[in-house]
């Protein structure tokens, strides 16, 4: 069933209860189905699309992406949100790759196209030009049920190529994501708040769909600032946060934490990277078991395994800190195993690739039958993770057989910064890894080997001059933090550059 058609029916039952408190407006239930129904019939009507075209949602956190997202769907269209920090370059090659016919983008975006003017974009709706202002008018789209297969959410993930891909998510992936979350972490509905300081175009939005077909509140905030999450502590009820673990350690560093009353807080759901024991054990202290772990990818959404609450506060359990250090145990209805390169399950305690199934897992891969292939078996979403299940169930990440660099929660993939370096007329090999950060998880690093003639006297190239190649081709976040100058590069016998003794240098 069409997420938006559930969203019609919260609407019609709580019409006057808020369901997006952000900087930028509030709007009540009534409010968001009204906008949803008018964006759906302008999105029909002036601009043409028909059921299944793809519309891109390009924003910074703002009030107005929630209305996009649900009067894409009730138009019968498929949304494409795109991580607002990429590169002009990156989002119009996901917009092409999709073949959107429209993007809505907040202003600042917006003002960013014609960085890439050389680059075909589709019609581009600023949310502060008259245009979007007439995305609000007339008297708005009828209903339409659709099928719980029907695509909703195309999730571009990055691949090892270089190239993101596509993850097509269903209104049933959609729905089941929901579901699991009131299921697993907290039973969303009137009177329930879900913060968001993380990018809604990713987890954070996925998040808010729980509360919106429940008719919790969605407080937005542009972006992350621990005294605003504090504040919103002392001003909502039953609130829930989704944090990346950079996040989370900033929140508990602030000296206000701790001494700030969180009887409101429900939950902190952590995930896309590694926390740290130690500072799990601080969070804990601070602000006591309200801590949730989840593992997931943008295959899965949010939804392949989890440790709950009670689970942070069982301290007297023999194997407490194994299980702090894990990823919890499989979520309501969602089956994982870890295996062999042949799919045997191997036994507890030994190291497999982690594969799982759930109506939650993808449809599949956009126009890329070569990557299903791989991922997708018999009904099984191998992930590329590596890991480890003890006999309770408990699921440990060990390694990644894919080369992703995580770092402040962001996925980071080696490929396409190398394909970037190698851009540069003097460098001649390249090799991007990760390397332990205090604060980040980790920060990107570049291995670059000269053309011979090159040299550290002549700067050819320098580390600034190849900071500015990739500021003009990736995002900012995505650049090396550090650039390290060899002869050669550490090869195997097949010519295969060995990262592991890379990495061994780092640390």
């Amino acid at each position: 069933m069409n997420l938006s058609y559930i969203l019609n029916r919260v609407a019609r039952a709580y019409p006057d209860a808020s369901a997006i408190t952000s900087y930028d407006g509030r709007l009540t239930y009534g409010e968001l189905e009204r906008q949803v129904a008018q964006i759906a019939g302008q999105l029909r009507g002036r601009h043409g699309l028909s059921p299944g075209d793809r519309v891109g949602i390009a924003m910074t956190n703002c009030a107005a992406f929630f209305p996009c997202l649900f009067g894409a769907w009730r138009a019968g269209l498929v949304a494409v949100p795109i991580n607002a920090k990429l590169h002009p370059r990156e989002m119009a090659w996901i917009l092409e790759n999709a073949g959107a016919k429209l993007a809505i983008l907040t202003a600042e975006l917006a003002a960013s196209v014609s960085e890439a003017a050389d680059v075909a974009w589709p019609t581009v709706i600023a949310t502060d030009e008259a245009n979007y202002a007439r995305l609000l008018q007339g008297d708005g789209a009828a209903l339409l049920p659709g099928e719980p297969g029907d695509p909703a959410w195309l999730f571009y993930t990055s691949g090892t190529t270089g190239r993101p891909k596509g993850a097509v998510l269903t209104h049933r992936n959609l729905l089941f994501c929901s579901h699991a979350y009131c299921a697993d972490i907290n039973p969303a509905g009137p009177g329930t708040t879900m913060v968001h300081a993380a990018p809604l175009s990713h987890g954070a939005g996925i998040y808010g769909l729980a509360h919106l077909i429940k008719g919790g509140n969605n407080v937005i905030y542009k972006g992350f600032d621990t005294s605003q999450v504090l504040m919103a502590l002392q001003t909502y009820q039953n609130i829930s946060v989704f944090a990346a673990p950079t996040m989370v350690t900033r929140l508990l560093a602030d000296e206000n934490c701790g001494a700030t009353d969180t009887n409101g807080l429900s939950a902190i759901i952590y995930g896309g990277a590694p926390m740290y024991l130690a500072d799990l054990k601080a969070g804990l202290e601070k602000l006591g078991p309200r801590f949730y772990g989840l593992y997931g990818q943008g295959e899965s959404p949010m939804t392949i395994t989890g440790l709950p609450q009670a689970m942070h506060a069982d301290m007297d359990h023999p194997r407490y800190e194994a299980r702090l250090m894990s990823v919890g145990v499989a979520r309501t209805g969602v089956a994982f195993k870890v295996v062999d390169e042949a799919g045997r399950e191997v036994p507890a305690g030994e190291i497999g690739e982690v594969i799982t199934k759930s109506d939650c897992v993808m449809d599949g891969y956009w126009k890329n039958p070569e990557a299903n292939e791989k991922a997708l078996r018999d009904g099984w979403l191998w992930t590329g993770d590596l890991g480890s299940v003890d006999e309770d169930g408990f699921l440990t990440l060990k390694d990644r057989s894919k080369d992703m660099i995580i770092s402040g929660g962001t996925n980071i993939y080696p490929r396409e910064i190398e394909e970037v370096l190698l851009t540069h007329a003097a460098v001649r090999e390249c090799a991007v890894i990760g390397a332990p950060h205090p604060d980040w998880g980790e920060e990107v690093v570049a291995f670059v080997v000269r053309q011979t003639g090159g040299s550290e006297e002549a700067g050819v190239p320098d580390a600034n001059e190849l900071d500015q190649l990739c500021l003009s081709r990736i995002a900012r976040f995505k650049r090396p933090k550090c650039y390290r100058f060899v002869a050669d590069l550490p090869k195997n016998n097949y010519g295969k550059i060995l990262k592991t003794a890379l990495r061994d240098e780092v640390g």
